[in-house]
């Protein structure tokens, strides 16, 4: 829905601010574009049914743009938008009300129930020797050896330090302290930053990729970026998942290929791998940079079935 224009001038002047509060509070990359482009849909709808002013919005309004968007084929891929889609669309409208109150602005009547998540995705972990066969498919998942060193480096991020693929992404050279043994988290999930504390063999994976792999990547040393590809840009969320995609492949398990494998599964399976081997909870909750412990705790639940 990016192509879509908008005509009506408070409009297009309320989304420019909207866009420029996000980047003023320092939202991750993709907040910043999906928000926007979130608001402008609903922008832009608004605009066709003839309603220009945001106090001429109602209940009704909104219920009514929401069927639309449960009915609106998806752009990407056949069917209809997914539920994960429509909880961001809500959340953008949402985000927009914050934007709103904070400058003093009447917010929307937005009164919605966010969509249930499928828990099939978010249930699947892998055992500790599908990791290890990840692991060895790095060795050999690209012709030249530096994107193979950097495939491992992903997984020790994705996997061993569990971060979010957002915070693997936002990773910096600087945010790798070799000499304390710890990764520095500074985009963390509702701007937490934390330390990951890394053993030894993980650490070295990281330096190698580092010192050496890293610099074969084009104006490697014009980035601060620690994952880069083959442009020099920081390597993005969606390269995360296709790389991953590709070592899934390249073990030739016929089983682990069946399963729903994304970045965030590493993190599920790290998580129960460690609540398996006696962890304590309120240590793998500061791991994973948790704010509740109830939220950890449902790793309890991932163990009963694996």
């Amino acid at each position: 829905m990016k192509k879509l224009q908008l005509e009506n001038r408070s409009y297009k002047e309320l989304l420019i601010a909207f866009k420029d509060w996000l980047e003023i509070l320092g939202y991750s990359g993709s907040a910043k574009e999906s928000y926007p482009n979130c608001l402008k849909e609903f922008l832009y709808n608004m605009e066709q049914k003839g309603c220009l002013k945001l106090d001429a919005i109602t209940v009704t309004t909104i219920k009514d743009y929401y069927g639309y968007l449960k009915e609106r084929p998806n752009q990407r891929t056949d069917g209809a938008l997914s539920k994960a889609a429509l909880n961001q669309h809500q959340q953008a409208l949402r985000k927009f009300n914050e934007y709103l109150k904070k400058h003093n602005g009447k917010p929307m009547p937005v009164h919605l129930r966010a969509e249930a998540k499928k828990e099939e995705g978010w249930q699947t972990v892998l055992t500790q020797e599908e990791i290890k066969e990840l692991f060895e498919a790095a060795e050999h998942s690209y012709v030249m050896r530096h994107v193979c060193l950097r495939d491992k480096a992903m997984l020790v991020a994705l996997y061993s330090c569990g971060l979010r693929v957002n915070e693997a992404v936002h990773l910096d050279r600087r945010d790798i302290l070799f000499d304390r043994e710890l990764v520095f988290v500074r985009k963390g999930k509702n701007y937490k930053e934390r330390f990951v504390p890394i053993n030894y063999r993980n650490l070295k994976i990281l330096e190698d990729y580092l010192y050496d792999a890293r610099l074969e990547f084009y104006k490697a040393n014009e980035s601060e970026a620690f994952f880069i590809g083959q442009q020099g840009k920081r390597l993005g969320r969606q390269s995360f998942g296709n790389r991953l995609g590709i070592l899934v492949k390249l073990t030739g398990n016929s089983e682990l290929q069946e399963k729903k494998v994304t970045p965030h599964t590493m993190r599920h399976s790290i998580a129960t791998h460690l609540l398996e081997q006696g962890a304590p909870m309120e240590s793998i909750q500061q791991f994973l940079g948790h704010s509740s412990l109830e939220t950890t705790q449902i790793y309890t639940h991932l163990i009963e079935k694996v």
